[in-house]
């Protein structure tokens, strides 16, 4: 063996040699009890960052299973990542000084296309630099013909089942990028503004937005507010920076009595709240916001304004009137912003797709209650009970270019609606130019991907094993995927869900491109190596945490590579005459702990305890078995050799899902010809007892 180990020239060798042996299909493990996990697809739109290095996880599922003899799959795949994706090249768009606008919808989608088709091969490029034994041959992507059939399919089924309906509704909506977007969409944050108490006649009520005033259809009290009760139910007189007008007063106990002076403006176009409250009072609608962002004519001389603009602009004619009483400038509230752009969102009145949750949500419940899905870490079974069991109706539409096109069409005569399962019905008819939301078509994934293979593998790897991801997207895709997989397939979509934490940068910030503190992947296998990689995101770490990443863990973890190394030249560069059969104390003792390594290890990753096999497996083989033994038996070699051997070739299988290169380039030099990959893990299950290699 060579002195040093050498990953760069050892890693790509290796894994183009298991690649062409055809070692990551199921196929190699013919008889085998079927296991399977499918890759959460990563987004086509960059390269991969180094929080998708977690995709670790699966790979260390995928090799035990594989050498424990299950009949295994890893099905790899992309996602278009709609919105996500098209946000991303209109930054390229902005870069170049042009924007959306300079485009028609078929040559925007085709240059995102192209953007796409150009990234794709780089990520796949990233997942086999890192070892991910994933199988090829079966991969997928969202756009993928058969798999937007299957998409088209679910929602026609939902449409006729009553599940899905269009209806003009108040939604979430980016003026900026221009799109609606569902409640788990939009993200808030605490900020300070003015609150703004306005004169409305013989009344004062507080708001943070008197640019919305236009759109008023009703101010509100409390009914037990008895500062008001003589106003309720009456129309009263105020004056407006507009002129003279007459507005209502309602009661509702939606009204705080202990916010501001106890009455609030009702604008039932621009405000959830004030919807509901409209809806139960039958107030009409003002729309006075446009989807452009700014005022429309309703504003009369502040028509044209932007938001921001706009309500300086009133406040200044307001206090020139006399129209304010007070300004407290201290008032902290929460606002809803884009979860990309981060601007206001603004509630606008819009016609959408919406599928109705509550039905879907019901079964899933209660598979979650049966144990049919199992949580790990298992406090996540709490979150998304939570968020299944207060569902709202989905808003499944998104007025974006890239994306699957929803499947729908509009009479020009009646007005009517006709949804298909993608093909054009005849008569004079209008397709819907609105999208899907991206996590409709993803959460279809496990079904869509395993009925749409060469090799048809719905029947004999759905459900899937393990759905494994990071915990952020829980209810985006996870909660989803099993009420959509549920509701097409009538059985569960995977058994066990298991969530890693987050990955951020070494000061334990968050990971982004606008902050500029994201970390190649590529880059730190470069210099540290992929099985060293690995090792650092699984060691040190309790499963399911957050972690930052840490260059003292990358430098240990390839001190561990190299000890490794080191350990396997001093027993395997030894060519004893004859081997003594006969183990002395000291053998018979790290034998032993051998096997109580191997049923430590073994219990762990089937229990999802990732970071106690690591841990054990270090420990073991630096402490133990190189610290100790192996001192040790330097003076008895030809005596213990085969123990060490032994011991050696245990502690290759036992780690060789987290350090798949190097294990493999040790144990190709102990048996030529042989492959790691698919030997077999040393735990005889049938017998529930471990047992060793035998020598070759």
């Amino acid at each position: 063996m060579d002195k040093v180990y050498k990953h760069k020239e050892v890693e790509n060798k290796i894994y183009k040699n298991w690649e062409e042996k055809g070692f990551f299909k199921p196929a190699v493990n013919p008889r085998g009890k079927p296991f399977s996990i499918i890759l959460p697809p990563p987004n086509a739109n960059a390269p991969l960052h180094f929080g998708h290095a977690m995709y670790t996880v699966e790979d260390i599922l995928i090799r035990f299973h594989r050498m424990m003899g299950d009949k295994t799959l890893w099905l790899p795949g992309a996602d278009h990542a709609g919105f996500e994706t098209q946000f991303v090249f209109e930054k390229k768009l902005e870069k170049e000084g042009k924007s959306r606008f300079d485009f028609d919808q078929e040559i925007l989608y085709k240059m995102i296309w192209d953007f796409v088709s150009e990234n794709r091969p780089v990520m796949e490029g990233q997942l086999r630099r890192l070892g991910y034994s994933l199988d090829w041959s079966r991969g997928k992507f969202t756009l993928d013909p058969e798999i937007i059939k299957i998409v088209y399919k679910t929602f026609k089924k939902l449409y006729d089942d009553g599940l899905v309906y269009r209806a003009e509704r108040l939604v979430n909506y980016c003026t900026y990028d221009g799109t609606s977007f569902s409640d788990l969409e939009v993200i808030y944050e605490e900020r300070r503004d003015p609150l703004y108490y306005v004169k409305y006649g013989p009344l004062v009520l507080a708001t943070t937005r008197p640019e919305t005033k236009f759109g008023d259809t009703a101010v509100a009290v409390h009914p037990q507010d008895n500062r008001y009760k003589q106003y309720i139910d009456k129309e009263i007189d105020i004056e407006t920076v507009l002129g003279k007008a007459k507005i209502k007063v309602i009661a509702d106990k939606f009204v705080d009595p202990e916010f501001g002076t106890g009455v609030v403006k009702i604008t039932p176009a621009h405000d959830f709240d004030d919807n509901e409250v409209a809806s139960r009072h039958n107030l009409p609608l003002k729309q006075v916001i446009g989807f452009d962002g700014k005022l429309n004519d309703k504003a009369g001389k502040f028509e044209g304004m932007y938001v921001k603009q706009a309500r300086k602009a009133v406040v200044e004619e307001m206090q020139k009137k006399g129209l304010i009483e007070k300004i407290d400038e201290n008032y902290t509230h929460r606002i809803a912003l884009c979860y990309k752009c981060k601007n206001p969102i603004e509630p606008l009145p819009l016609e959408q797709w919406f599928l109705k949750t509550k039905p879907l949500a019901k079964s899933a419940i209660e598979a979650i209650r049966k144990g049919k899905i199992k949580f790990y870490p298992k406090r996540h079974d709490k979150t998304i009970l939570n968020f299944l069991e207060n569902i709202k109706d989905w808003n499944i539409s998104r007025q974006i270019v890239w994306g699957i096109r929803i499947p729908a069409w509009k009479d020009k005569k009646s007005g009517k609606w006709v949804v298909t399962e993608g093909e054009v019905p005849e008569g004079n008819f209008k397709q819907e130019t609105d999208t899907f939301d991206t996590w409709f078509s993803s959460g279809q994934w496990p079904f869509a991907t395993l009925q749409t293979t060469k090799e048809r593998d719905f029947e004999t790897f759905y459900p899937t094993s393990v759905m494994e991801t990071m915990y952020d997207i829980l209810l985006f895709w996870v909660a989803r995927m099993i009420m959509l997989g549920i509701y097409i397939t009538g059985e569960i979509p995977f058994r066990d869900v298991v969530l890693h934490g987050a990955v951020k940068d070494p000061f334990g910030k968050k990971m982004s491109k606008s902050k500029g503190n994201v970390v190649d992947p590529l880059e730190i296998v470069e210099e540290y190596g992929a099985d060293s990689v690995r090792f650092a995101l699984i060691y040190g770490t309790a499963f399911g945490n957050d972690q930052a990443l840490s260059y003292p863990k990358l430098i240990n973890s390839r001190n561990f590579a190299n000890k490794l190394w080191n350990i396997a030249r001093l027993i395997i560069d030894y060519k004893p005459e004859k081997y003594d059969k006969e183990f002395s104390g000291k053998d018979r003792e790290i034998l032993g702990k051998s096997e109580e390594l191997i049923k430590k290890v073994t219990k762990s990753i089937e229990n999802y305890r990732f970071h106690e096999a690591s841990e054990a497996i270090y420990e073991f083989t630096w402490h133990e078995f190189a610290d100790k033994y192996i001192e040790e038996a330097k003076g008895r070699r030809e005596e213990s050799q085969l123990a060490l051997e032994t011991v050696l070739g245990t502690i290759l299988k036992l780690l060789h899902p987290f350090m798949p290169f190097i294990t493999e380039e040790i144990y190709q030099k102990i048996n030529p010809g042989k492959y790691l990959i698919v030997a077999d893990w040393p735990f005889d299950s049938a017998q529930g007892k471990p047992t060793h290699e035998e020598k070759k």
